[in-house]
């Protein structure tokens, strides 16, 4: 059973020239999505018989940035923080902070809706969203042949 349907991923733009001489010219988050910058964070999905793992890997949040909402079996995760520029005189300057969506749709009855669980801590964001009785595995029994 198939947690979350993954989009394309788009190839790394920019030259070592740009790195050096100012900007890059094609930002691969500016130029391939249509001018917008995203940081899409990369996510671990894990199934066990009892439970589906969500990991997101998103340093330099606060858990307070986060907002996991579920409704009509689509799980968002959002993120928004303000980014800060520092008066800093960097000769390149990487780091990015802005915000992003994940959304992921969940197997229609299948899971507890009551029991999902989040936790941020170290950088990860951990959701654990626990399957319905009825959705976990039946042991093997033995059928007598009468």
């Amino acid at each position: 059973m198939r947690l979350v349907r993954f989009n394309n991923r788009y190839p790394q733009t920019g030259s070592l020239l740009n790195h050096f001489f100012g900007n890059e010219l094609l930002h691969d988050s500016d130029f391939l999505k249509g001018g917008q910058h995203f940081n899409t964070p990369k996510v671990n999905i894990q199934e066990s018989d009892d439970t589906f793992s969500i990991e997101v890997a998103a340093p330099g949040f606060d858990k307070n940035d986060f907002n996991v909402e579920l409704e009509n079996n689509v799980l968002t995760i959002e993120v928004s923080k303000e980014e800060k520029k520092e008066e800093k005189n960097y000769s390149h300057y990487e780091f990015s902070y802005g915000s992003f969506k994940r959304s992921f749709t969940l197997p229609k009855d299948k899971v507890k809706e009551s029991g999902i669980l989040a936790k941020y801590e170290n950088g990860i964001l951990n959701i654990e969203i626990p399957k319905k009785d009825e959705a976990k595995p039946k042991p093997k029994r033995l059928i007598e042949i009468a």
